[in-house]
Formats: structure tokens, sequence, C-alpha cells
């Protein structure tokens, strides 16, 4: 299971991501980066085929700044994961003899940036369709999505747009270690990316720990208020 998500925060947008990779066809998961940079001032993450996200991170590291500087990174964006889908759609072979579930080529792909004061939260789908979801200020692709979007609408009270990025790491890793509890195939390292007007930055696993004890001091003031309300 896969599950990439962003959220707008007041000066910034925040992405995260767990790493675990399923591999239906041989029984297996694996640790993989999800997250990747964008040029210095977005970021990206994908879910579906490995072929087709490898392709498309190659583009994208060899186009960041065209695509950065385009009046329309939606549609830019779009075409340039295009030729990759279909490429991919017109040499897969679907009935290879002993893998009944051989998996597809198809991949969601998310990118996410800000420029001149304004989040942006841009997805193309195996479709080819641009989804735009700054205006909704939280957005979740792979098979995770569903219950990240469940998780995601229990913060909804906390106004993660009204918040800093720094509330907003925290509140990201939230989700994601909530479905580390719920799902098997969600699991640790956890990637965070944090992006404003400075640009993007991949936190390091010394960050992550940091903003994991953020996470638990918050759990610890949740616990404590509850206790004086109802006890």
């Amino acid at each position: 299971m896969t599950v990439v998500l962003a959220t707008v925060c007041k000066d910034g947008v925040v992405l995260g991501s767990d790493s675990q990779i399923t591999d239906k066809t041989r029984g297996m998961t694996y640790p993989a980066e999800k997250l990747h940079p964008l040029g210095k001032v977005a970021a990206w993450g994908g879910s579906g085929a490995r072929s087709v996200l490898t392709d498309v991170e190659r583009c994208f590291n060899d186009n960041s700044a065209a695509i950065l500087e385009a009046p329309d990174i939606g549609r830019t964006l779009q075409g340039h994961v295009l030729p990759i889908l279909r490429h991919h759609y017109e040499t897969f072979i679907p009935d290879v003899p002993g893998e009944e579930d051989g998996g597809t080529p198809s991949a969601y792909v998310m990118a996410a940036g800000w420029r001149d004061g304004q989040p942006w939260i841009i997805e193309i789908t195996p479709s080819g369709m641009i989804g735009h979801y700054a205006d909704i200020g939280f957005h979740a692709i792979g098979s995770g999505a569903p219950m990240a979007q469940q998780a995601g609408s229990l913060l909804s009270h906390f106004h993660l747009t009204e918040r800093s990025t720094r509330f907003g790491c925290a509140a990201v890793l939230r989700v994601l270690q909530a479905l580390d509890l719920t799902s098997a195939s969600v699991g640790k390292p956890f990637s965070l990316c944090r992006i404003d007007a400075d640009g993007a930055h991949h936190l390091s696993d010394e960050e992550i720990n940091e903003v994991s004890d953020v996470v638990r001091r918050w759990e610890a003031a949740e616990k404590a208020v509850i206790g004086d309300i109802f006890d």
C-alpha cells in the first residue's frame, strides 16, 4: 500500500509519505523513497507502477525549471507525464503465463509547491486528467488515500490552513502514524517535505524524530485535557 499526502498551511505546503512498496506478483514488500524534489522550490510523489514513476522522476529532474516557470504548471506537468503513460500502456503485456495478477502500468502523480505567496497541489491521474487541490487544502494519492482523507478529516478542527508549516509537519506525521497502526502495508520510515517562500526542504531523519517528539507532546496534551473534562 502507498500513501502520499499534502496539506496547505498559512505559509506553505507540507508533503508526507510512507516508504513501503508492495509487489503482489512476488508476494513481498520493500522500502523505497516516494517523495522527490522538483527543482528547489517544489516536490512530488507518486503511486503505482514503479517503471512509470522511474521515468517520471527522470523527466522531472531534466525539466524542473521549465515546469516551475510555466504559466500553467498543471498543463505543463500533464504534457510531460502523458507521453510516459502512453508509452507504458502501449508496451504493457497484460497476459503473462503464471502471473494472473501482474499489476498494471498505471500511476498517479502529485506535485506541490508555493509560488507568488500561493500554494499549489496538482494531481495527474492514470487517464491524464489534471486535478487541482490547493483550494481544498488537503489531498492524498495511493491505495492508502481513503484512510488518509479520513484521518485528515479527523484533524480538520485544527484548521491547518491557518497554521504554520511546523504544525503542518506534525499533523502530516500524525496521519502517517495513524495509518501505520491501521494498515500492515503502510510503514516507516516516513518522509516529510516542507515547502515555503524559501523553497523546498526535505526533512532529515533527525528532524523527523524531532517532529515525532512534538506529536507525542501533542497527544499527551490532548489526553490531559480530556481527563480534565471527563474525569
